[in-house]
């Protein structure tokens, strides 16, 4: 029988985070709990990459 093996991949962050809370629309939720199933992924997982991704590719005017 081969050996299952539970991995855990390190946390990209090991610092300190903070709590934000936020409003947003029921309908981004539902799209972000959608994401975050069909990825096996949290939803803070899900939206950290998202804020992510806008921060290093916004454009100010």
């Amino acid at each position: 029988m081969d050996e299952k093996k539970l991995i855990i991949n390190q946390k990209k962050y090991s610092g300190e985070s903070s709590v934000l809370s936020l409003r947003l629309p029921n309908e981004l939720v539902s799209e972000l709990d959608s994401i975050a199933e069909n990825t096996k992924r949290t939803r803070n997982d899900i939206v950290q990459k998202c804020l992510e991704y806008a921060i290093q590719n916004i454009e100010i005017n």
